[in-house]
């Protein structure tokens, strides 16, 4: 059985090879997954996903996560939660609970709390110096529209298990409270081991529109490849809310399936990392091309 490993974005390179390394080993894709993640989020250069994270309007880090294992189809996610080291760790705990597998603001620290998970104050000087200067300009909607990207991993590991994860401190200076699609299943994430894992990154009031997760797991278990079926879910999504809105933001989806295929769609310069038994750690650079198809070589970062 192969193992294989996909995450978005440049910046989670770093936690891919990490996560590798314990796939190689034979470890379960669940460590892999928090692994990866927890690479990024203890990263503040990267001020889109835990500790350095962009504040809300208020000026707090609000911090959102989700886990969701494709053997037991468990789901795990938290909300609105404020200076805990590691989301992607909540929601994994949260995953193996029978009930309350989602929690928001106060009830996620305060589980996370009670569980002993690590307490942080997740806002840098660095991004608190950001975030008035942005405040004193009065910014606008154009100004934070694109402060937004969620580290999301679909990990298979070597007994056939698939586990997907995501991570994101959300929008800059979104209105205290706002979610996006990382934690929502079914639009941010989702996974079963008999089909695939998918995850997405991106503006979250679009990405929550297309629920394209399922779509994409569904149209694999059709006979699709993941390429395919992020090439057939999500063009046609980006191009029907342009017509009906006006407007789109960036949206970018990754998936695995229970084989190791992966595949990738986006609509906007989309980098992202993958490591299998038969590739070392890798960073791709994707983007849209005619015929709803999608162009994909690698980075060279």
């Amino acid at each position: 059985m192969t193992w294989g490993i996909i995450s978005t974005w440049k910046m989670s390179l770093a936690g891919v090879t990490k996560a590798a390394e314990l796939l190689a080993n034979g470890r379960p894709s669940g460590d892999a997954v928090q692994s990866a993640i927890e690479d990024v989020e203890d990263n503040p250069q990267f001020n889109t996903v835990g500790y350095g994270g962009l504040p809300n309007a208020e000026g707090t880090v609000e911090l959102d996560a989700s886990f969701m294992n494709g053997d037991t189809l468990s789901i795990g996610s938290v909300a609105s939660m404020t200076d805990i080291a590691h989301p992607i760790a909540v929601a994994r705990s949260l995953s193996h609970e029978q009930l309350n597998n989602f929690l928001s603001g106060g009830g996620a620290n305060n589980y996370a709390q009670r569980h002993g998970f690590a307490v942080k104050t997740m806002l840098t000087p660095e991004t608190q110096t950001y975030w008035g200067k942005q405040v004193r300009k009065n910014a606008t909607r154009h100004d934070v529209i694109n402060t937004h990207d969620s580290v999301g991993v679909v990990s298979l590991d070597y007994r056939g298990r698939l586990h997907t994860g995501s991570s994101t401190s959300g929008i800059f200076m979104k209105a205290k409270g706002r979610l996006g699609d990382a934690p929502l299943p079914g639009a941010g994430f989702y996974c079963d081991n008999h089909i695939a894992g998918v995850t997405t990154t991106g503006l979250g009031e679009d990405l929550m529109k297309g629920m394209l997760p399922f779509k994409i797991t569904q149209l694999i278990a059709d006979g699709l490849t993941p390429q395919a079926a992020c090439d057939k879910a999500v063009y046609p999504f980006i191009d029907d809310l342009y017509h009906r809105s006006g407007h789109i933001g960036a949206v970018s989806v990754v998936a695995m399936d229970k084989n190791g295929e992966w595949g990738v769609a986006t609509n906007v310069d989309f980098t992202f990392v993958v490591a299998t038994d038969s590739l070392k750690p890798t960073t791709f650079l994707a983007k849209r091309a005619a015929g709803n198809t999608t162009t994909i070589e690698e980075a060279g970062i």
